[in-house]
């Protein structure tokens, strides 16, 4: 089975809304790393007066860890899947956060403007079919030195923590997810981690659309060498 992309990815997506929140509790530290990802950002607590993009946002985990780390921010939540937006629209949230439908490729088109302060996006980038076109559109958004925090599954380039992610996927999260009926998307998920970028091939390629001060940071836990921080800031481009 191939990767799935665009419209088939967004049903996936879909059809796997209401038990996703269920498989990622879980994942130990799953919430925890969220959170620390987006204090990795570097924007002054509470947050007031700053705009931020949650950039793929599903049912709402990661808009969660930035309206706790920055509870006075203004956060502009985004998902191309229409279901997983439901879910995150149906938990209680304070009046600074709203909620968009669209893919991550046509974001102006959803009225989805800058400059933002900060972008935040959590396992989105090895979702999106040309990410560096996504790179580039994020880059414009931001406000001049705007921060970006990526938070995605991006493999070491060592086999021992591809070993790992393939044990945890096969053995437990590909049974429980096809016995609720979604066991294409979590094999996407598997399939999409280990054909992605290492995380010093994404740091490079973020270097290459625009950004610097960009850094690969480790999260704990199962996840050292499987899932990281990658944070950056915008940086002017020749002729801007």
């Amino acid at each position: 089975m191939s990767v799935l992309r665009d419209a088939d990815l967004a049903a996936a997506f879909d059809h796997a809304a209401y038990s996703y929140d269920t498989l990622v509790a879980a994942n130990p530290g799953y919430h925890a790393h969220l959170r620390r990802s987006a204090r990795r950002l570097g924007l002054p607590r509470p947050g007031t007066g700053l705009r931020v993009l949650d950039l793929g946002c599903g049912t709402g985990a990661s808009t969660a860890a930035l309206a706790r780390v920055l509870p006075d921010a203004d956060i502009t939540a985004v998902d191309a899947s229409a279901g997983m937006l439901d879910r995150a629209m149906a938990k209680p949230w304070h009046g600074k956060v709203r909620f968009v439908c669209a893919p991550a490729e046509a974001l102006a088109d959803a009225g989805v403007n800058g400059p933002f302060d900060a972008v935040f996006a959590a396992y989105l980038f090895r979702n999106v079919a040309d990410p560096d076109a996504v790179l580039d559109a994020v880059h414009d958004l931001l406000a001049p030195h705007g921060r970006l925090a990526v938070h995605e599954y991006t493999l070491s380039g060592r086999p021992l923590h591809r070993a790992v992610w393939t044990a945890v996927c096969r053995g437990l999260v590909l049974p429980v997810a096809t016995a609720l009926g979604d066991g294409d998307l979590y094999r996407h998920l598997w399939r999409s981690v280990v054909e992605f970028d290492t995380v010093d091939r994404f740091t490079d390629r973020v270097r290459a659309r625009g950004f610097d001060r960009v850094r690969a940071l480790p999260l704990p836990g199962w996840q050292t060498g499987i899932t990281h921080t990658v944070v950056a800031r915008r940086a002017a481009r020749s002729g801007q």
